[in-house]
């Protein structure tokens, strides 16, 4: 990264982070993020979600300053010294999911997900879900609130919250995790290779509706989810050194 960065800083509409939008700017040339070396999200990891599924294509690498209220997948606010901590940084490469998203329209939605796919009951009925891996079925029937397939980055968000496992970064799995399974009772998920593509059928659509979700992008109705690895999209999220994503990983396994 050149001693002086081209910076493109991108805030959420929360009043801090706009402050420190105004603040940095001042201090540094704002550059678009289409000539951009590096994108400076300053927000909390929701935001930093939108920046990626908004400039994750670009290529251009991702740093981001904890201005909201979580900050997972960001950084101290600390607006001194930005360009030394940007040739500083170390690198996580993510590799998000692709969902395919059927409903019983006939319609079909495909959405990129950097945290987790998943599929929710949409009434007070439980969903009824067929699973298969890889085109054969593995799962007869799951009777559950819902399901899972969450990334090494999101498996410490709302899969970890349902019981899910946390997956270290550069593990090449990803996480299969029920919500209030209620049939099969003791089921509680499984760990998958990264490129297992995980099709869920909803048996019962108009009695028992379900949606999907990929990261905040949500399509009602489904009769049948797709989810794999993409192939050929990695985002390049930056961390301060000691501070960086794996360590992260590493020590929510170790909170008491």
């Amino acid at each position: 990264m050149p001693d002086e960065p081209r910076i493109a800083f991108l805030a959420s509409p929360a009043p801090e982070a706009q402050a420190a939008l105004e603040y940095l700017t001042a201090r540094h040339a704002q550059h678009p993020p289409e000539t951009a070396d590096v994108i400076c999200a300053l927000g909390g990891d929701g935001f930093m979600l939108q920046t990626l599924h908004r400039h994750g294509g670009r290529g251009v690498p991702v740093y981001g300053m904890k201005l909201g209220t979580v900050g997972f997948l960001m950084n101290h606010y600390r607006p001194d010294e930005l360009s030394m901590r940007l040739r500083a940084a170390q690198a996580a490469v993510l590799r998000p999911l692709e969902m395919t998203a059927v409903t019983e329209a006939g319609t079909s939605s495909s959405f990129l997900a950097y945290n987790e796919v998943s599929l929710l009951r949409q009434t007070r009925q439980t969903a009824q879900l067929r699973v298969h891996l890889n085109g054969q079925p593995r799962l007869d029937e799951l009777v559950c609130d819902g399901v899972l397939v969450a990334t090494p980055a999101g498996s410490t968000a709302y899969n970890f919250s349902a019981h899910g496992p946390i997956l270290p970064l550069g593990s090449a799995v990803i996480a299969l995790t029920p919500i209030a399974a209620f049939r099969p009772r003791r089921w509680r998920g499984a760990i998958l290779r990264s490129d297992t593509e995980v099709r869920l059928e909803v048996l019962d659509p108009y009695k028992r509706p379900v949606s999907a979700t990929a990261d905040s992008h949500e399509v009602r109705n489904v009769v049948e989810v797709s989810v794999r690895e993409s192939r050929d999209r990695t985002v390049t999220l930056l961390f301060d050194p000691e501070h960086n994503l794996e360590e992260r990983i590493l020590n929510e396994q170790f909170v008491t």
